[in-house]
């Protein structure tokens, strides 16, 4: 090869090797402007407001041959003005560090236009769980107990999402004076 074709030739190769250069180039820009525009995106779905919820304090509702029922409210404020699908709520009601009660109210309904709803979940204790937390009633009669629910939504343009609520507190437990008055 002479002397003025290896020239040519190393000058194509630092042409290919530019073209290279320039479309990997392209390719590592037009990554970091899919960064860019995946992060808006997100940054504006995280701007968008979500329904808020809230959870009241778990109390008495009954006693039957089953078992007793406690019971809570959920309220959820909608911040729309056309009402959300609710998916399902989850809980477990826990004391002493076990779980006492578990379950899942499947579609439970729709959360109000530009207001709020008020949901009722209701928790049944049997009364085998009820013999384990003797210890924990001792001398004043009340239960320690955690309740965590899960709300699951279907916000049209963002999806399903959970709103994760947490109530702590003790259940002070009706007497026998007070279940015959």
């Amino acid at each position: 090869m002479s002397s003025a074709e290896e020239d040519r030739s190393a000058a194509g190769a630092d042409r290919a090797g530019g073209e290279t250069e320039e479309r990997g180039g392209g390719v590592g820009l037009m990554s970091g402007l899919m960064d860019k525009a995946k992060g808006f995106v997100v940054e504006k779905v995280t701007q968008i407001p979500k329904p808020e919820a809230s959870l009241e304090r778990v109390s008495f509702r009954s006693v039957s041959r089953e078992g007793v029922e406690l019971h809570s409210h959920v309220d959820v404020s909608n911040p729309y003005s056309h009402r959300i699908p609710i998916c399902e709520i989850t809980y477990s009601f826990k004391s002493a560090g076990k779980v006492i009660a578990s379950g899942k109210m499947p579609d439970p309904g729709w959360i109000a236009a530009s207001g709020s709803t008020k949901l009722e979940l209701p928790v049944k204790v049997p009364y085998d769980f009820i013999v384990t937390l003797m210890k924990d009633l001792g001398g004043d009669w009340d239960i320690d107990y955690v309740l965590e629910v899960g709300l699951t939504i279907d916000l049209p343009v963002v999806g399903t999402f959970t709103i994760p609520l947490t109530s702590e507190g003790e259940i002070k437990l009706p007497t026998f004076r007070d279940l015959l008055f």
